[in-house]
């Protein structure tokens, strides 16, 4: 058999895949057999602006893990239970399962949507509103500030998981050259000098891991500590050969940090039960004391912890449904992602209460008295209670592996938020990813920097305070603004079931257009007028460290209004038409050069606002 190709037959259209005809000629028995077949080259897959096909995961369970891995993070095992137990017990739960539903899965769901829908990152999906679109650059903004100082933690976790391969954990005794005068084995037991006293465990923490006694202030922070540096110099290279090649590697690396979690809050768990005043612990935390639900505060704490435990905001959701693929059913994923957050805290409320209940019964104190949440939990209390169980380096092996784990993959989300975002919107960085990817990881480090001194615990607060409080719940509530009522909810309702098939319900509509934006309104004005300047311990920070945090926030905010009018300067015709165009979908311009908007009707020098095609008034 053999087989001729012939010439492509002429067409008049020069450009694209061309047909060519496949002769095949065949012998049998002397005679010739002749087959001929039109063949069409496959060609890339396009979309419809010509561009190439934007990458998807690799498998649905790589977005799902990606998605849970990012929003389970280090906060849902310092600050959950530590609330749940402050705030009346399981009466806690009311208040925060209340809000989850009117306003964390609304929100959550609604940020899937969008970046399925749009397949861009945070900045680029806003061709739906173009004059909204500097709320992209907030929330990235916001993403690549928390990566200044969330790294940090990652590599204090790495800098306890290499001290605990010894015979004997360092923060034991106090008889360390780091140790001061003050060092005692729990403050003698509840003595009246406690105040002046520290257990080996902080002073580890504080004096060996942080070096803070060498610095008096943000004003005199020193040089980068090596051993911190070389831990954040790790953590950056693990999260670079995580994003370099996109979802495709990431999407395999949270096969373990993503799962490595569970497995070890399991085990823990088993062993924190068989330890004496556990029962108590768990008991304290699940006790029910209904009249604290009569404190405005506790309903405060709820929805802000509801506001930042499902990482809505930060444009990690965004970019992480952009590579799913069209039809992916993203209301269900919402629904199963943000329930297993919630879940996952409740979970290690248990693990948490067992060891604390443990160390209260040991050291013959109240449970208040070694509770507590933030980074006094994982890098004091819970190591201390660590070392007093048989086989205590194993056993802090295995805390700090979680620790890692936990962070890992929610920094990689919000690494991914910042290079999507931008490379989506700067279009000629998709085929430098590698080294834009680079570029950010070092910039980060290179930051971070600040927060591994002498004094670096005064920049890591400063920034925790600032970088992402205010700001965010800020941006999500222009996102909601945006999308509620400038792109209308019955079009992006549309938008998903031209994806999944059927319209969202009744009840997710009104969430997005008026519960959720009220509820992100409220904690705004609430963030404002509760605001408190930071501090760490005793020392409080100058005036022109608040100052500079402010500026901070500010840096990430001011880019909506910036943007805003960037956009209206910019765009052609007089100020009715620009609004017109900067208020609808770039795939609909045309309409505006009709004289016909979605949403709004342009008129000699005026715009009247009718909502004309959903029945209800705008302004």
């Amino acid at each position: 058999m053999s087989s001729v190709v012939a010439p492509e037959k002429p067409t008049s259209n020069t450009m694209g895949p061309k047909e060519v005809e496949l002769i095949l000629v065949k012998e049998q028995n002397g005679v010739q057999f002749t087959s001929t077949t039109l063949v069409t080259p496959t060609p890339t897959q396009t979309n419809p602006s010509g561009e190439e096909e934007r990458e998807t995961w690799g498998k649905k369970i790589d977005f799902l893990l990606s998605v849970i891995g990012f929003a389970v993070d280090l906060a849902n095992v310092w600050r959950f239970p530590y609330l749940c137990y402050k705030n009346g017990g399981g009466a806690f739960l009311v208040p925060y399962l209340f809000f989850m539903v009117i306003a964390g899965m609304p929100l959550f769901y609604m940020e899937l949507a969008l970046g399925q829908y749009n397949r861009e990152g945070a900045a680029g999906v806003w061709k739906i509103c173009p004059i909204f679109k500097g709320v992209g650059f907030t929330v990235i903004l916001i993403s690549l500030y928390v990566g200044f100082y969330y790294n940090v933690i990652i590599s204090w976790a790495m800098f306890y998981l290499f001290s605990s391969f010894t015979g004997e954990l360092p923060w034991v005794h106090c008889n360390n050259t780091w140790n001061s005068p003050n060092c005692s084995d729990w403050a003698d037991n509840g003595s009246v000098s406690d105040i002046y006293k520290a257990t080996p465990a902080q002073e580890y923490f504080e004096r060996a891991v942080l070096h803070i006694q060498d610095s008096n202030g943000i004003d005199n922070l020193g040089r980068p500590r090596w051993q911190l540096t070389s831990c954040l110099a790790v953590v950056i290279v693990l999260l670079y050969f995580s994003l370099w090649k996109g979802v495709k590697t990431s999407g395999k690396v949270v096969w373990i940090t993503a799962t490595m979690p569970y497995v070890v809050l399991t085990v823990l768990l088993l062993r924190g039960v068989t330890l004496p005043g556990a029962i108590d612990g768990i008991k304290a935390y699940l006790s029910v004391d209904f009249l604290r639900l009569c404190d405005a505060k506790v309903w405060i704490e709820a929805a802000t912890q509801i506001c930042f435990s499902l990482g809505v905001g930060f444009g990690v959701l965004i970019a992480f449904s952009s590579y799913n693929k069209f039809s992916n059913n993203c209301y269900r994923d919402a629904i199963i992602t943000s329930s297993i957050n919630s879940l996952t805290s409740f979970f290690s409320g248990f693990v948490v209460f067992s060891f604390l209940g443990y160390m209260s019964q040991k050291h013959n104190v109240a449970l208040d008295k070694v509770a507590r949440d933030g980074a006094g939990l994982v890098f004091v209390i819970y190591p201390e209670a660590i070392a007093t169980l048989p086989g205590s380096s194993v056993w802090a092996v295995i805390f700090f592996i979680m620790l890692l784990t936990l962070g890992i993959d929610s920094a990689m989300g919000g690494m991914e938020s910042v290079i999507t975002g931008l490379i989506d919107e700067f279009k000629f960085l998709h085929k430098h990813r590698e080294l834009f990817t680079l570029f950010i990881v070092v910039s980060t480090f290179l930051i971070s920097l600040f927060c591994v001194t002498n004094g670096g615990m005064y920049v890591f607060t400063l920034l925790d305070h600032f970088a992402a409080g205010t700001s965010i719940l800020f941006g999500v509530l222009i996102e909601a603004i945006g999308i509620a009522w400038f792109y209308g909810v019955d079009r992006f309702s549309d938008d998903i079931e031209e994806m999944i098939g059927h319209r969202p319900g009744r009840y997710w509509r009104l969430c997005w257009k008026f519960v959720s934006p009220c509820f992100l309104l409220f904690m705004v004005v609430v963030s404002f007028a509760t605001f408190n300047p930071p501090n760490y311990g005793s020392y409080m920070f100058p005036a022109w460290a608040n100052m500079l945090g402010w500026c901070l926030a500010m840096s990430s905010m001011t880019m909506v209004p910036l943007y805003a009018i960037y956009k209206l300067c910019t765009l052609p015709g007089k100020f009715c038409d620009r609004l017109a165009y900067a208020i609808t979908p770039e795939t609909e311009h045309h309409l505006v050069d009709n004289g016909e908007v979605r949403q709004f009707t342009v008129r000699v020098n005026s715009i009247i606002l009718y909502g004309n095609l959903y029945g209800s008034t705008v302004l």
